[in-house]
């Protein structure tokens, strides 16, 4: 009844001790037996009715009726549905009559199909929580939680090994405390000596939990003899002399902080090990990819069509045909019926090569951004390091991943690195051998017993006059398509495009610049054009405009061509004059010859590094040159030196170009 009594309410308990006080005072045994009852039967119904109000009909977990009635702690929002609702149910609802009458074997069957919930919803807890909990497992063990991870955990077990060795409250006294204060008192019962360093002090009626003494001995002789001689000198007789046992004891955190130094290290050099072979495997991330043994797999980029390089073929200007053969190779992979119903083969790849700043590497982008198809880009650099073996490795681990992806593309930009031209000398280079034995395993997946299928290989370099000739024959690089310097048509069309992005002002037409601008540029290339056109407007934004205007453009072509200029340079009078003479030499030489190129510009302001001066001509684009223009050309060059024989009598170095 007591027990009863004591878990109900605090109001029902204070209604009781009341009704037991009357009772008492009128010693009526009865009254308090029902006063009790009516208690119990009403605190019977407060608990249903809280029931009732608090847990809906449906049957519910407690882990799903604490989150509907609570907050979602902060950080564990995903493992929870978003509206904190319970699993729909998959059957019928039914009334608590219904289900107060559910036989036994129905709730063993349910408890044993899931945790909670009624129908479907039980069904489907159990997969659902295994999958949080695997979720959570991937995040703690994921690279980038993985270090915080291991701290709690190495938290967590130091904090268990110290509750572990944790005992009762230790106090450290001195010889003189134990002499004056316990010995002479008679409290202690038996001293136990620690490992041969501590002695432990037992007391007569301690309890089990209380404090205990212990004090530091020099040694176990010296300690005996002073104890037998404090006990003597107390009139102790023999017979209750103090017995002193020995003890052993090993102490987890002792032994912890005695291996925490070597564990450290070990730690250190784990760490440092896969740091050092993620660097020399070309990977990002701990370890690398394959670890410590992934040195020899690839490190090509991977494209995907989906998420990849939005630069297209439109943003490529300049290389028209170019263009049109590399269009080939993608329409090749897009439609390969079209080609091999006529029994064409789709060629093995291509070499991209011109002078340097020509589009190589941009037009490869767009061919990633049009083709629809995985695209691996890769430097002919990546493939040679210093173990042997590495480069032949990347090799074969490049083309076998590009073979699971095929179709597909992949881009070697600077192929001159690993493929130029073998010796002839038998292979006594040391270091040329790798580079070697790599070339001739990409020679052997290009074209051999087990050659590619459907895998095009682009490779861009400006060097191919030092590529190895079987790297270069048809069925390895099919094609080479050179990519030159842009003519004027091809520079304006390239103006075109770096000028979109450009605030040019109202009164300016982009045609109008574009063919103004290419006239002005011969000779240049596209990566050129883009720098122009980029200092023009950083030379707007200094002079502090609100738009680009071709005042700005013909500076930043001065820019490119002279240098910056260095106004600040002083120079003597005499030496004003003298390259004013000079530069005045080469154009008036050029302007009277005619076949000399037409004159732009003269300027004596210092540019660059060396130049004092400079006179601007616009060659003719073309690739055939008279006697008469090369002669009129040598004309126009020793003209400055001339003239400053005739006016000055001395001579001088030359002041400009």
């Amino acid at each position: 009844m007591f027990a009863t009594v004591g878990a109900a309410s605090p109001q029902a308990v204070g209604a009781v001790l009341v009704t037991v006080s009357r009772c008492a005072r009128n010693g009526g045994k009865k009254v308090f037996l029902q006063q009790h009852q009516r208690i119990s039967q009403q605190r019977q119904q407060s608990v249903a009715a809280i029931i009732t109000r608090s847990v809906p009909n449906q049957a519910q977990s407690i882990g799903e009726w604490f989150l509907t009635r609570f907050k979602v702690p902060k950080g564990f929002e995903k493992y929870v549905k978003k509206d904190g609702a319970t699993p729909k149910q998959s059957g019928p609802k039914s009334s608590n009559k219904s289900n107060n009458n559910k036989t036994a074997s129905d709730k063993t069957s349910k408890s044993e199909t899931g945790s909670g919930g009624s129908g479907g919803g039980g069904k489907k807890k159990g997969p659902e929580g295994q999958e949080t909990f695997e979720e959570l497992i991937a995040l703690m063990m994921s690279p980038k939680h993985r270090l915080v991870t291991g701290g709690v955990l190495a938290t967590l077990g130091l904090g268990a090994v110290m509750m572990a060795t944790g005992g009762p409250p230790k106090r450290e006294i001195n010889w003189q405390e134990f002499r004056t204060g316990v010995l002479a008192n008679g409290q202690v019962e038996r001293i136990e000596i620690i490992n041969k360093q501590v002695a432990k002090v037992y007391l007569f009626n301690a309890k089990p939990n209380s404090e205990s003494l212990f004090f530091n001995i020099g040694s176990v002789e010296s300690f005996e003899n002073k104890l037998e001689l404090a006990q003597r000198e107390l009139d102790i007789p023999v017979t209750d002399m103090l017995p002193v046992t020995y003890a052993s004891e090993m102490s987890m955190a002792n032994e912890f902080m005695r291996f925490a130094p070597t564990l450290l290290i070990i730690g250190a050099l784990i760490f440092i090990t896969k740091r050092a072979s993620s660097a020399m495997s070309g990977m990002p991330g701990a370890g690398g990819k394959g670890g410590m043994m992934g040195f020899g797999k690839s490190t090509a980029k991977k494209v995907e069509a989906e998420t990849g390089i939005k630069t297209k073929f439109k943003d490529v200007a300049g290389c028209e045909e170019a263009k049109i053969e590399i269009m080939e190779f993608v329409n090749f992979l897009k439609n390969p019926a079209q080609y091999e119903k006529l029994g064409a083969k789709i060629p093995k790849g291509a070499i991209l090569s011109g002078p340097p700043g020509t589009g190589k590497t941009l037009l490869a982008k767009a061919t990633a951004g049009e083709a629809g198809v995985p695209f691996y880009t890769i430097s002919g650099s990546e493939f040679l390091e210093m173990f042997v073996g590495v480069g032949p490795a990347r090799v074969r681990d490049l083309f076998a991943e590009a073979r699971k992806n095929s179709p597909c593309i992949i881009f070697i930009d600077e192929i001159d690195a690993v493929g130029r031209a073998r010796s002839k000398q038998g292979g006594l280079g040391g270091g040329n051998d790798e580079r070697e034995n790599t070339l001739n395993q990409m020679l052997v997946e290009m074209d051999g017993f087990s050659s590619s299928t459907n895998v095009v290989v682009l490779a861009g370099t400006n060097r191919v006059d030092v590529l190895d000739p079987a790297l270069l024959r048809p069925g390895r690089f099919d094609r080479s398509v050179v990519i030159d310097l842009p003519d004027i048509k091809g520079r304006v069309s390239v103006f075109k495009v770096h000028l979109k992005p450009i605030k040019l002002a109202e009164t300016e037409n982009v045609d109008t610049i574009a063919k103004g601008l290419a006239s002005l540029t011969p000779g240049f290339s596209g990566a050129d054009i883009a720098n122009i056109c980029n200092e023009a407007a950083l030379i707007a934004a200094r002079d502090g405009a609100t738009a680009v205007v071709r005042t700005h453009f013909e500076r930043a072509i001065d820019r490119v061509i002279g240098g910056m200029e260095k106004k600040t340079k002083v120079l003597q009078p005499q030496e004003k004059k003298t390259v004013a003479y000079h530069e005045a030499g080469h154009a008036v030489i050029g302007w009277f010859l005619e076949h000399a190129d037409p004159l732009l510009k003269v300027s004596i302001i210092p540019r660059g590094s060396a130049a004092l001066g400079y006179a601007q001509y616009l060659p003719r684009e073309q690739y055939l040159l008279s006697t008469e223009q090369m002669l009129d050309r040598m004309c126009m060059m020793l003209g400055g030196r001339i003239a400053e024989q005739l006016f000055f009598r001395s001579h001088h170095h030359r002041g400009g170009r």
